[in-house]
């Protein structure tokens, strides 16, 4: 489910719009292939006895209980996202009743990543959120490529840092209206889609999100 076009501003650009690492569905995709492997074990290898019949319907069961474990966590895993903005880092969750967590870039003071020996073979980990918002630290799990979101989350920092300092100037006549800014304009389209490659090279995106992605950029044009 990707982030809906109508909630970004109209300046407003969006960078990246991420679900969690695969590692977030790894126990309950075990615990179904663990059931259903026992379920036919049962089947094939007891008699056709009382004690048979109670364990198949013992498995049964635990298939089923497996099943709506694993539909659970997966609709769960659909319906959350982390995105990045120009503007914003957006959280949010819930299949049914919605959360979500949202932090002006001028407001993140420091972003801290952490990988295990195991998450950094996979290519998970979990990404700290500093901020002087009301929400304060925020540690977000099982997030995929860490390290290139905290340099991503970095870059846009940057940008919308000197935006901002370009606007006060021109709107306090330090710099005329039309004036060159001093920093760096936003991303013309063939540099979103370049730096959408790029993303998608290190992992970050798919490649049917790149796909996606770019066909929008393109559209644009």
């Amino acid at each position: 489910m990707a982030y809906p076009r109508e909630l970004l501003a109209d300046h407003e650009q969006l960078i990246l719009d991420l679900h969690p690492h695969w590692m977030y569905m790894a126990k309950h995709v075990a615990a179904l292939v663990g059931s259903i492997v026992l379920g036919i074990v049962a089947i094939v290898a007891l008699q056709d006895n009382a004690v048979g019949t109670i364990v198949r319907v013992v498995a049964i069961v635990l298939i089923l209980s497996s099943l709506v474990w694993f539909v659970a966590r997966l609709a769960k895993w659909v319906t959350t996202q982390l995105v990045l903005t120009t503007d914003r880092l957006i959280y949010r969750s819930g299949v049914f009743a919605k959360s979500g967590l949202e932090f002006p870039l001028e407001r993140i003071n420091t972003v801290f990543f952490n990988q295990s020996i195991l998450e950094r073979l996979l290519g998970a980990g979990d990404l700290r959120i500093e901020s002087a918002s009301e929400f304060g630290t925020q540690v977000f799990s099982e997030i995929k490529k860490p390290a290139a979101i905290q340099n991503q989350i970095y870059k846009q920092m940057e940008t919308n840092e000197t935006r901002r300092f370009t606007n006060m100037a021109q709107g306090a006549g330090l710099a005329p209206a039309g004036a060159a800014a001093p920093a760096p304009a936003p991303a013309s389209i063939p540099e979103q889609i370049a730096q959408l490659s790029q993303l998608r090279d290190q992992g970050v995106i798919t490649e049917a999100d790149f796909q996606a992605k770019k066909a929008d950029l393109l559209n644009r044009m």
